[in-house]
């Protein structure tokens, strides 16, 4: 069984979405041995490549990497929302 099977990571998810190692690979521009690397050693999607993977597999930039964009707790203001009492 292929290591994305294995782990329900966001990389993983976003392999299977893809259909394979070798699919995500041609994304993504890398061969399928880099791929594989990257699954067996639990290593991070690289940063230049979580949007790309974002828009094709549709798995959120925040799962993908939440060291580089971590989910908002803050609410979303809309128009007409006073910035009164926001910290900058």
């Amino acid at each position: 069984m292929a290591l994305e099977h294995e782990s329900d990571s966001p990389l993983c998810l976003a392999v299977r979405a893809a259909g394979s190692q070798s699919a995500f690979g041609r994304l993504l521009q890398k061969r399928q041995s880099v791929i594989f690397g990257w699954l067996r050693d639990n290593r991070p999607l690289p940063a230049e490549h979580v949007l790309a993977v974002e828009e094709a597999t549709g798995i959120s930039r925040h799962d993908l990497r939440p060291d580089i964009y971590p989910r908002d707790e803050a609410p979303l203001l809309r128009e007409g929302d006073s910035l009164e009492g926001v910290r900058p």
